[in-house]
């Protein structure tokens, strides 16, 4: 028989332990600080008394109640997007697309409409602005749905009516990085349904390229939608957040957000708390090496056409000009088709350095086919995403890819 056999004595040992272990009494002194975050990765919270317990501080961040409402981690990135956004609150979302999910649910109920820019209707996953789910299975609870071209203010106030409760807006369009007037549409928005929410995609800009919240003029949207991973994690994670400024209106897309149970991992925040440091730098590179790359592309007999907001020729450039101070590094080359896709298709795959890949930013090229405007189109669309490689490579790729095209 072994000597540990039977041996009650170390089952006590080891049980004992288990328990110091799991209930130890140390704890870290208070005061420490670094330029990273704690990480609280939990679902249980506990407390200090039972009347603690009862405590409903989650509501405006001043405690805590149970995991899926925010730990420390998550209320840090979210006061640090409202920063960045210049808004008074924002929500966490696991995607972008769980945060356009949150805003409709919390907006609409049976009888409502929503207004959709064409540019969701191309099902476009890059950005938050993915309304599946509104065309899918809002359509079923009795939400109607229709949809405007954002670049003419006539079509909006076209089928603006007494229903319309929550307008959606997007800056550039996807596929065409055509750039709307977005002062003129919320402008026609607020004179024809008062009562509308108006919600705006605004993974493109970021909170840099120009302020959601104060379009001049005494503009502004209710709400900014961000998917956090092209710009602001740099491709680093999947996360959505939804930005406000009045507070009624965060109560209700707060109350929505619970019932949702729409956590988010605390690994993905620590991700986006990592990024957000150089979110500044990163924008600015690709902002200058996407002008700059667009600008020799243009001068490329390969390509039939550039788009790209600070170029003149790209439709709403003077609306871009008007409001941004920058852009973000997306770009769309217009590649000839009459002799067939498969060209555009071996240009693709001869590039070296744009990795074909779904999605955008981060330090990474990626080059994306993206759908055209139509089938009697003479044109094929390429999405090029430019990372953080020196312009010339980038430049170099493009020249030797292009061999394909002839």
């Amino acid at each position: 028989m072994g000597e540990h056999e039977n041996c009650t004595s170390c089952d006590a040992v080891t049980d004992a332990s288990s328990t110091r272990l799991i209930h130890h009494p140390y704890r870290p002194p208070e005061g420490f600080d670094g330029a990273m975050p704690g990480v609280f990765k939990a679902s249980g919270v506990h407390f200090p008394t039972v009347a603690a317990s009862r405590s409903d501080g989650w509501l405006d961040k001043s405690g805590y109640t149970y995991g899926l409402q925010g730990t420390p981690t998550s209320f840090v990135l979210e006061e640090r997007l409202a920063t960045l956004e210049g808004a008074r609150r924002v929500l966490l979302a696991p995607s972008g697309r769980a945060a356009v999910m949150l805003v409709e649910v919390a907006a609409l109920r049976a009888g409502d409409a929503v207004l959709l820019p064409w540019a969701a209707e191309v099902g476009q996953a890059d950005g938050a602005t993915d309304h599946a789910f509104a065309r899918e299975d809002m359509v079923r609870w009795g939400i109607g749905i229709q949809r405007y071209d954002p670049m003419t203010e006539a079509s909006l106030a076209d089928v603006v009516t007494p229903a319309t409760r929550l307008v959606w807006l997007v800056a550039p369009d996807p596929v065409t990085q055509a750039f709307p007037d977005l002062r003129g549409l919320v402008r026609t928005v607020r004179e024809r349904a008062p009562g509308a929410l108006i919600a705006l995609d605004n993974t493109w800009g970021a909170g840099l390229a120009f302020r959601a919240f104060d379009l001049g003029e005494g503009l502004a949207v209710d709400l900014s939608v961000q998917d956090l991973g092209p710009q602001v994690s740099g491709g680093q994670a999947c996360l959505g957040s939804v930005a406000c400024r009045d507070e009624t209106l965060y109560q209700r897309l707060l109350w929505s957000h619970t019932r949702l149970g729409l956590g988010v991992g605390m690994g993905e925040v620590e991700a986006v708390l990592r990024a957000l440091p150089s979110l500044a730098l990163r924008h600015a590179a690709q902002d200058a090496a996407a002008r700059r790359l667009a600008q020799w592309c243009q001068a490329q007999p390969a390509f039939a056409g550039v788009a790209h907001p600070a170029l003149p020729g790209t439709p709403g450039h003077v609306h871009w000009a008007t409001l941004c101070g920058s852009a973000a590094g997306l770009l769309v080359l217009q590649v000839d088709v009459r002799h067939g896709l498969e060209r555009l298709e071996a240009f693709a795959g001869a590039l070296k350095i744009f990795q074909v890949g779904s999605g955008w930013g981060g330090s990474t090229s990626r080059v994306q086919l993206v759908p055209g405007p139509g089938e009697a189109c003479r044109c094929a669309c390429l999405s090029l995403s430019v990372g953080l490689e020196p312009v010339e490579d980038l430049e170099d790729d493009l020249a030797q890819a292009a061999v394909a095209l002839n």
